[in-house]
């Protein structure tokens, strides 16, 4: 049974960082596939950043040199840090594991971040 558990969202002001986590229970194939979404109010559902099945990790250019994907697999848990937080960077985000890994998608429940100006 696929889980993953989001946290670490918050108010912070602009220019500011948060680092989002990712409680994952999946395979290792999983683990190493899994991204990062976020969805601000009234607009679509975005990539953040997402893993292909060789590993590359691709950003979404809003974020390059301000967000970056790390994974300790000791603890399960797939980290977002984001630095220089920008007004537009609020939305919720959700960590997923792709379609590719199991067939399906699989989404977190979100967690909230909201970047002050």
């Amino acid at each position: 049974q696929v889980q993953l558990v989001e946290s670490g969202g918050g108010l912070v002001q602009a220019g500011g960082s948060l680092r989002l986590s990712c409680a994952a229970s999946v395979s290792r194939i999983g683990f190493n596939a899994i991204g990062w979404y976020r969805q601000a109010p009234g607009k679509q559902r975005e990539v953040v950043a997402v893993s292909n099945s060789y590993g590359t990790i691709t950003y979404a250019d809003s974020v390059k040199g301000r967000f970056s994907i790390t994974r300790d697999n000791t603890k399960n848990t797939v980290y977002l840090q984001m630095t220089s937080l920008r007004p537009e960077d609020t939305a919720v985000y959700y960590c997923n594991l792709p379609a590719w890994v199991r067939g399906t998608d699989y989404w977190g429940q979100g967690t909230q971040v909201t970047v002050s100006s």
